[in-house]
């Protein structure tokens, strides 16, 4: 059983985490000049070929920052509403993977932008979707969020009782 400290604690670290991704979503939706090309070009990681194959076309560059810009806002909607919670959270660790897996925290790798802070191997990209895949396993949505009026009226599935 979950206690009320539990379930207040699992509900404040999905609204904040929530809010971190949707600050980061409208940021970019609002500047019209941003694109996630700086970001790729500096791919040293286990994806920097793929980062590479994505900046040399700019029609599919075009259609990653989109995902990036409203995929961060819808993630943070969800994560902040409770609404779907569970999708988002499994949704922010993919999302959260992939900027890890470009520019990963290793010894020897060296990046024009300045890092935030020393890190070896686990930074703080790692630790929220760390967070978020704990989130993913708690129904936090139901506990305080859409998710509870969701569950309610039936539209997910419903334990069977013998």
């Amino acid at each position: 059983m979950i206690t009320t400290a539990q379930k207040i604690s699992l509900t404040v670290l999905r609204v904040f985490i929530g809010w971190h991704f949707l600050y980061e979503g409208i940021s970019k939706l609002q500047n019209p000049n941003w694109t996630s090309s700086g970001f790729l070009k500096e791919s040293k990681g286990l994806l920097s070929g793929f980062s590479m194959w994505i900046v040399s076309h700019q029609g599919l560059l075009q259609v990653v920052d989109f995902l990036n810009e409203w995929g961060l806002t819808a993630i943070g909607l969800g994560l902040i509403l409770g609404l779907f919670s569970r999708v988002a959270s499994i949704s922010g660790v993919v999302l959260l993977l992939m900027y890890y897996f470009v520019n990963p925290p290793l010894v020897g790798l060296e990046y024009s932008t300045p890092m935030e802070g020393s890190y070896l191997v686990i930074n703080k990209t790692l630790i929220e979707a760390a967070a978020l895949f704990l989130l993913s396993v708690f129904p936090s949505g139901s506990i305080a969020g859409l998710d509870l009026f969701i569950s309610k009226s039936g539209m997910t599935n419903k334990k069977v009782k013998k």
